[in-house]
């Protein structure tokens, strides 16, 4: 009874017009789920959910994290000693972190066993390939931010890891570090990779790979 008033109503008509809700509506609702589907095949969504909680709680911390070397230690010992369940929303941040890593890792595993990488799911694949390197450069960007001992060392040999490449590689450390050695320019690179460049990225190719899906169905068991 409550549905129909809302369908009747003249506001969802003037939508429906427009946007074909209905039909959006029986898509979603009537997509079929093959019958070998099983936990394994909830990897992917147990990740995204993981990216969620990642944006939710990321953007709480945006409040009091100060992305200076002077001052980003201090704003997180403020955020966890000084802020209403400041304590809770990082700790979630940082646990939320490593069961998306260890998702993608387990979602990629399976996918590979399973063959759903093979013909006509290539792209699916590929773009689910960069998704796991934009979460890893997540990871990677977001331990140097508190900027203690360990995520100062951590960005220091990260950083410097291209400079073994010939040619490039000093000029490739000069731009992860906006300089020669590590400081503010890396602090802010990192910072505004991980807060702006990389969530950007990883809703893009997201969107795809779930069209993808969508489009192509769940691939079949071995």
């Amino acid at each position: 009874m409550f549905s129909k008033q809302i369908t009747d109503s003249k506001t969802y008509q003037w939508f429906e017009e427009r946007l074909e809700i209905q039909a959006i509506a029986d898509d979603i609702t009537t997509k079929y789920v093959p019958p070998h589907v099983n936990i394994f095949y909830c990897l992917g969504g147990i990740t995204l959910v993981c990216f969620l909680i990642q944006f939710a709680t990321g953007f709480a911390m945006t409040f009091y994290y100060r992305p200076t070397v002077a001052e980003a230690f201090s704003s997180v010992q403020y955020l966890m000693n000084e802020v209403n369940f400041g304590w809770l929303i990082r700790s979630i941040h940082r646990w939320s972190a490593s069961m998306m890593v260890l998702m993608m890792i387990l979602h990629t595993f399976r996918v590979y066993l399973t063959g759903g990488f093979k013909k006509p799911r290539e792209l699916t694949w590929v773009t689910g390939v960069i998704l796991a390197v934009i979460t890893v450069s997540f990871g990677v960007t977001g331990y140097s931010l508190p900027w203690d001992q360990i995520g100062y060392w951590a960005v220091k040999i990260v950083s410097g890891v291209p400079e073994a490449i010939p040619f490039v590689g000093s000029l490739m450390v000069e731009l992860l570090r906006g300089g020669v050695s590590v400081g503010q320019g890396t602090l802010t690179r990192y910072y505004s990779l991980h807060t702006f460049v990389l969530p950007w990225l990883i809703v893009v190719f997201m969107l795809a790979h779930f069209l993808m899906i969508r489009k192509q169905g769940i691939s079949g068991p071995l």
